[in-house]
């Protein structure tokens, strides 16, 4: 992958539509991930158990589950294959990997790739679908040869594949839906925490599950924020072809993916909320751009504050009290990724507890590493990818015991 970084970098920006800039991030990101797992693969360990029967001994073997389904999104349609098929491989497990309809061409290079670096026929296959894809997914949740499935994706769909595999009984890993809140107090660094947000917010074009979904801000500094944070999303992004020099910001994927983009900031105009950069489409540029968005004056009872919105749009909330704030940041369905900035130490804590989350990220916007792991609660889902609990998705662990090992050594 490192030596043919610039071509997969082509691939994913012809598919995705994300600049280059982002696009070579994402390879050096995916690279990482084979590169982690091979070297967590000799520290695949088991455990010596001491035993309350005298004569026994007793020990764990760590073994791979056994062939494994792997399905992955099109945001991110190399890191997403290589963050499952990396411990897959590492622990012995083969995979068939369906790609996304969106971004096949990203997987069928990978799959190439592994071919030509020696990886035997057979371990890595890669199956595309587009209209036929929900036949794919039922083939991979019913057939007993597969004994585990690693989806990342909707929660509808998750939910649905957790129902198919019900009949085998597969081992699944679901990295679902989120709904990430963003918490700015007025404790923190303003400037540093307006940076962390347009990482959050607007990598990708805000089509990631951890961006910021909900920015709330504290209302002491709440003007403050917003002013500076409006400022920096007006004057630093271009939004063009990703190819193109200077663009900070390509396409959404597709037509649906604007629909629900512009339902959300029309929803929240609608309830009273105040579009103060951006808030409509860029159809000289194609049918799938849109302006690089910041509403100030959000309220619960929008659309926004409850649904995912999945694009380039920040709706800022003001509150007023700790208690208050946390409340709101917990009150949905999922539970992903949560980032809030305060320079408060007993407060970074107390919060990063309190949040009903599986990733925190204090004073930072971007939280993902190879050697982190990565995965929610609630409705998100279940299972981490990344890291040594990552690897453990793809294993079972067998007991041995042996009986009559007590007896007295004889002179």
């Amino acid at each position: 992958m490192v030596e043919n970084h610039d071509d997969l970098t082509t691939l994913i920006t012809l598919e995705n539509g994300k600049p280059l800039a982002d696009a070579k991030g994402e390879v050096t990101y995916a690279a990482n991930f084979f590169e982690w797992f091979s070297e967590e693969a000799p520290r695949i360990y088991g455990d010596t158990i001491p035993s309350s029967v005298p004569g026994n001994r007793v020990w764990t073997i760590k073994e791979p589950v056994g062939v494994c389904g792997l399905i992955t999104p099109w945001n991110f349609p190399a890191a997403m294959i290589t963050r499952k098929v990396g411990p897959a491989l590492a622990v012995g497990c083969t995979v068939v990997c369906k790609a996304p309809g969106e971004t096949p061409f990203t997987a069928l290079a990978i799959a190439e790739l592994a071919h030509r670096a020696g990886i035997p026929p057979g371990v890595v296959n890669v199956i595309t679908a587009l209209d036929n894809t929900p036949e794919v997914g039922s083939t991979l949740t019913s057939d007993p040869v597969i004994r585990k499935i690693s989806f990342t994706g909707s929660t509808a769909v998750g939910k649905l594949l957790m129902k198919q595999c019900s009949g085998t009984l597969k081992k699944l890993s679901l990295e679902l839906g989120g709904n990430a809140p963003f918490i700015v107090f007025d404790d923190a660094d303003v400037d540093a925490a307006v940076t962390g947000a347009i990482a959050s917010k607007f990598r990708s074009s805000g089509q990631t599950c951890v961006c910021a979904n909900r920015i709330y801000v504290q209302r002491g500094i709440y003007d403050e924020f917003s002013q500076k944070f409006a400022e920096q999303v007006k004057n630093n992004f271009r939004v063009g072809n990703g190819f193109e020099e200077g663009a900070t910001h390509g396409p959404l994927i597709h037509h649906r993916a604007i629909e629900k983009v512009e339902q959300h900031v029309r929803d929240a105009e609608k309830k009273g909320a105040k579009v103060v950069v951006g808030g409509h489409r860029l159809e000289s540029l194609g049918p799938n751009f849109y302006e690089p968005t910041v509403i100030t004056g959000m309220t619960p009872d929008m659309a926004m504050a409850s649904e995912e919105t999945f694009g380039p749009v920040a709706g800022l909330f003001p509150f007023d009290t700790e208690e208050e704030v946390v409340k709101l940041a917990n009150a949905t369905q999922v539970g992903l990724a949560g980032y809030f900035f305060s320079r408060d130490i007993h407060r970074c804590v107390r919060v990063a507890e309190h949040l009903e989350v599986g990733m925190v990220g204090i004073n930072t916007g971007l939280i993902s590493d190879p050697a982190s792991p990565f995965g929610g609660v609630k409705e998100s889902g279940f299972g981490r990818e990344g890291s040594l609990y990552g690897i453990g998705e793809y294993q079972v662990t067998k007991m041995v015991t042996v009986g009559g090992m007590g007896k007295p050594l004889q002179k």
